[in-house]
């Protein structure tokens, strides 16, 4: 139950978007590409940011640069 403290835990680091050219997701509702995003935790595939909804969501690290 981890996941629902996320929000309001300290950012691990900041990440910019490079890139919204999803494959199969709409992502470019949620991301803008060269915006900073809050990373509030992270798994081998995935990044999990505040993104432009203001909840947290999880994304491939490929949208993103540290």
């Amino acid at each position: 139950m981890i996941h629902k403290n996320w929000e309001t835990s300290e950012t691990i680091r900041e990440l910019t978007c490079i890139h919204t050219d999803a494959k199969k997701y709409l992502v470019n509702r949620a991301l803008t590409v060269g915006k900073t995003y809050a990373l509030k935790n992270e798994t081998e595939e995935f990044y999990f940011v505040v993104d432009n909804t203001g909840k947290v969501g999880g994304y491939y690290k490929e949208y993103f640069k540290e």
